[in-house]
């Protein structure tokens, strides 16, 4: 008998040789039925995999992790693929696995699936889960697999691609066998709702030098009505785009003689972003911040010094030869502001330093990846690095949480988590291979947020390669994790650069180097507001705060008058004199989602008031202009 530790902490004593699935039915019928995988001492498994020693066991279900729905995931993605091979019989198989949301699954055909094959595929696989059939998993050695898999290419390139001693495992389901390391439920029926949402082509293996493949994308669920409920969710987003949104509303541009990742703001976008980088510097002058402009292209040799070079280089721009120089535009300004501190000698006295800068750095992202404003190839970041005493770093860390929960405060973010991002400590390629640091910089930081009682949690694999840091991860209005802003303690650069303070004892010492970005980068940040508010800004950051709308051409006068008075006091005003109907004008400026409307009629222009109407109260208030002035002009201080 072997002992196995439950997910309560609860233990069960079971035969050695017992199966996840068999040791679920020990526990009841109800989670062996819902169960998906286990995890096995931190490793997840398939739910014929056999428990032959004491070990901690967690039954996974669709609903309890998301290892529990990746299985379920995985599992359809082949019942995808066996729909696709019994329609299409010459197919050949790339990879299908589960993602974040759903899966997707690669296939080389003669000519792109249309919607008609997409809805034929479907069908067919409703089929196959009607049919219940059972799925199996088997191993062969190495040329054994490359032999079963003789007319499918990609499988064999995969396979060809493992050690030479090990087995390969496959899952057979019927009339379908595919290359699989698993996990898989034990039979097709277990999915009870599908759905194919698209398809696109997608080149083998990502890379742009090989054969454009075909991949539909999908989603599975244990209830038909959560299909209802995620097809919803996806329309949500759908309206919430920042790319629909911002051609509708005219605040950004991309154009094809520009290039991809390029956006261009117009008007309205730019007036909502010099408002945001003014709010932010304002914030940070009032905190003892300096700023700085640093060039946005460098030579090489900075970045070998900072050791970016090692880790960035691919993701940077090409090298420019310019006479003995070698320059690069550059993919961060961290290295620039580590020698604006080395300007000068400086005293522990001047500590802390904080230099600031609206810096536009540049990153080469493949055209497959940029997104409108989500993802583009210059972006400009809202940056910050803080030069302090190891005496300091407690407080200086702590003020800028407190700036950060300032802003988000200021926006109305309530839905947020932080993490903090370690290393993962067996990637010596990621990260900065060296052990001391890395310990001293994690237990730094944790501690700091322990005392400051900020909750968080951990994250490996997430810290910069220089030192560990916190990321604020928010929740979307679609339910998409987000990092905005960050913080991140570093040791590393300051030894990199040689940067040195003269202390209270007269010799020279290192400074710790804090990172951070409060909103991150404007255009990401920009992103992220347009599909929060799907576009009705609050009224401190719309681009248009009033619209004047007159009635007849006979009250133009007093609206010009109305309208002088608001640019007077600050207020960004739009006088819609047109030769229409104030309800076309009022139907307009609600497209346009236009905070307030001050509708002006005969008896306005008499009795010189405004008739209010507001973008969320279609009634409409009757108020003297100045009083409407005073209403404005609070609701902006307040940040409503």
């Amino acid at each position: 008998m072997i002992k196995v530790t439950l997910k309560d902490n609860s233990i069960l004593e079971v035969e050695k040789g017992t199966t996840i699935i068999e040791l679920a039915q020990k526990i009841s019928e109800g989670l062996a039925r819902m169960s998906t995988c286990g995890i096995v001492n931190g490793e997840v498994k398939d739910l014929r995999y056999e428990l032959n020693e004491d070990c901690d066991v967690s039954i996974e279900t669709f609903e309890s992790s998301i290892e529990g729905k990746k299985a379920y995931w995985h599992t359809t993605s082949h019942i995808m693929a066996q729909a696709v091979k019994r329609l299409f019989p010459n197919v050949k198989f790339a990879i299908g696995p589960s993602i974040d949301e759903g899966f997707y699954y690669d296939f080389d055909v003669e000519k792109p699936f249309t919607d008609e094959d997409k809805s034929k595929i479907e069908a067919e696989m409703k089929k196959i889960i009607k049919e219940d059939i059972e799925i199996n998993k088997f191993s062969l050695p190495k040329q054994e697999a490359i032999k079963l898999m003789s007319n499918q290419p990609y499988k064999q390139e995969l396979i060809n691609d493992l050690p030479e001693n090990e087995e390969i495992s496959f899952y057979e389901q019927g009339d379908f066998i595919d290359l699989c390391a698993g996990p898989h439920l034990i039979k097709t029926g277990k999915i009870k709702a599908v759905k194919i949402l698209s398809s696109s082509g997608a080149y083998w293996k990502g890379d742009e030098h090989n054969k454009m493949l075909q991949r539909i994308y999908a989603i599975s669920f244990p209830k038909a009505s959560q299909v209802e409920e995620y097809m919803q969710k996806l329309e949500e987003a759908r309206q919430r785009d920042h790319r629909k949104i911002g051609k509708e509303l005219e605040l950004f541009m991309t154009h094809p003689l520009v290039g991809s990742g390029l956006p261009m703001y117009l008007p309205d976008g730019a007036t909502i972003r010099r408002l945001l980088e003014r709010y932010i510097q304002d914030k940070e002058v009032a905190m003892g911040y300096s700023h700085v402009y640093t060039p946005s292209l460098a030579n090489t040799e900075l970045y070998k010094v900072s050791g970016h070079w090692d880790h960035y280089k691919e993701d940077m721009f090409p090298v420019m030869k310019m006479e003995n120089e070698e320059m690069v535009l550059r993919p961060m300004n961290c290295p620039h502001h580590m020698l604006i501190y080395k300007n000068k000698m400086h005293s522990y006295r001047d500590l802390p330093i904080r230099i600031g800068e609206l810096a536009h750095d540049f990153r080469y992202e493949d055209s497959g990846s940029v997104c409108g404003l989500e993802r583009v190839r210059e972006m400009c970041q809202n940056d910050a690095h803080l030069f302090v005493r190891p005496d300091q770093i407690k407080e200086e860390f702590g003020k800028v949480v407190q700036l950060i929960l300032s802003v988000y405060k200021d926006f109305g973010f309530k839905d947020y988590e932080f993490r903090l991002s370690l290393r993962d400590k067996e990637n010596k390629e990621k990260y900065f291979d060296d052990d001391e640091m890395w310990e001293k910089a994690e237990s730094q930081l944790r501690e700091i947020l322990t005392e400051l009682g900020v909750k968080f949690y951990e994250a490996e694999g997430e810290a910069a390669f220089y030192g560990p840091k916190l990321d604020v991860q928010l929740k979307s209005a679609v339910g998409h994790d987000v990092t905005v802003s960050t913080c991140q303690l570093d040791f590393l650069l300051p030894e990199k650069f040689k940067l040195e303070y003269i202390g209270e004892d007269g010799e020279k010492h290192r400074p710790v180097v804090i990172h951070r970005a409060i909103l991150g980068t404007f255009d990401r940040f920009m992103c992220f507001l347009i599909e929060e508010t799907k576009g009705a800004f609050p009224l401190w950051l719309s681009p248009t705060q009033v619209k004047i709308l007159p009635i007849t051409d006979n009250q133009h006068t007093q609206a010009e008058e109305v309208k002088n008075k608001l640019i007077k006091a600050g207020i960004r005003v739009v006088l819609d004199d047109r030769n229409e109907k104030v309800g076309y004008k009022i139907r307009e400026a609600q497209l346009e989602k236009v905070p307030y409307m001050l509708v002006i009629g005969a008896k306005e222009a008499q009795d010189d008031t405004v008739s209010v109407r507001s973008r969320e109260n279609a009634e409409n208030e009757v108020m003297q202009v100045d009083e409407f002035v005073e209403k404005i002009k609070n609701e902006v201080e307040i940040k409503k």
